[in-house]
């Protein structure tokens, strides 16, 4: 296998492993790529790959999805739920749109900023994995919409790379009154619209700078991170009702902390 499909397939793995659990994927890419040497056309590969992991969501939560789908007409539930993922959708959405080339071309291009909001991240989440929070709601379809709305603003942190999208908006849940379950699982929910819209916001600005071979590289990421984010998918709300959010903070320390120390020792 080529060097850069074989990138493609590690980075596409690491992709999907880190999507849904809140150490930011992202922020593993970036500095995955610097250690391997791969770069993409515009910076398009790390966004465009989070689709498959999205698809992961979909296929593991089909039955619910087709359910929600089937009831949204007659059933008021469905309707508040799928509108309270749209209502936390829209922050990022809006944010989004103004910075894209912002976040693209100075944030993402920072490892430093990365590896600094990794530890930041990581120690905030200690620290609110072991406040004594009484949690409030405990089924992610009674969620207020004014709670949707709320979590979606904690999603808009996760524009600084490092930050981690599902870190931000588990972080957030937790502190306005969510369990951890909920929490996790509310964050996959949010996942789909949210990268769905990055995904084809990315291609639209991009897809003529990309050529054969760069369709060939994403494709490899886009299926091994669907291959692996099933795995976390499947197994992450389990492990988060038994173990909390804990082992990702200091996950997130010491990735940040050895990334600072690699960054200052090569300047």
């Amino acid at each position: 296998m080529d060097m850069p499909y074989l990138d493609a397939l590690i980075l596409g793995i690491l992709e999907g492993l880190t999507e849904f659990i809140p150490v930011s994927s992202t922020g593993h890419l970036i500095l995955a790529s610097e250690l391997l040497g791969f770069r993409s056309t515009g910076n398009t590969f790390p966004i465009l790959i989070q689709l498959g992991a999205v698809l992961a969501v979909l296929s593991v939560y089909f039955g619910r999805l087709w359910h929600l789908a089937v009831t949204l007409p007659t059933s008021p539930k469905s309707r508040r739920f799928v509108g309270g993922i749209l209502l936390a959708f829209l922050p990022a959405a809006v944010i989004g749109a103004i910075a894209h080339d912002f976040i693209k071309t100075v944030l993402l291009e920072s490892p430093m900023t990365i590896c600094v909001a990794l530890v930041i991240g990581g120690i905030a989440l200690l620290v609110i994995d072991r406040l004594p929070l009484v949690p409030r709601f405990r089924d992610v379809e009674d969620y207020p919409l004014s709670l949707c709305f709320k979590i979606g603003l904690f999603q808009c942190l996760a524009m600084i790379p490092g930050t981690s999208r599902s870190g931000a908006t588990i972080a957030g849940s937790l502190l306005l009154g969510t369990d951890k379950r909920s929490a996790a699982e509310f964050s996959f929910f949010l996942a789909i619209p949210t990268m769905a819209g990055a995904f084809a916001y990315d291609l639209l600005k991009n897809y003529q700078f990309l050529s054969s071979d760069d369709l060939t590289v994403i494709a490899i990421g886009f299926m091994a991170a669907f291959l692996s984010a099933l795995l976390v998918v499947r197994s992450l709300l389990n492990f988060v009702s038994r173990y909390g959010f804990a082992p990702f903070a200091w996950w997130r320390i010491v990735v940040g902390a050895i990334g600072i120390g690699l960054l200052l020792a090569y300047r």
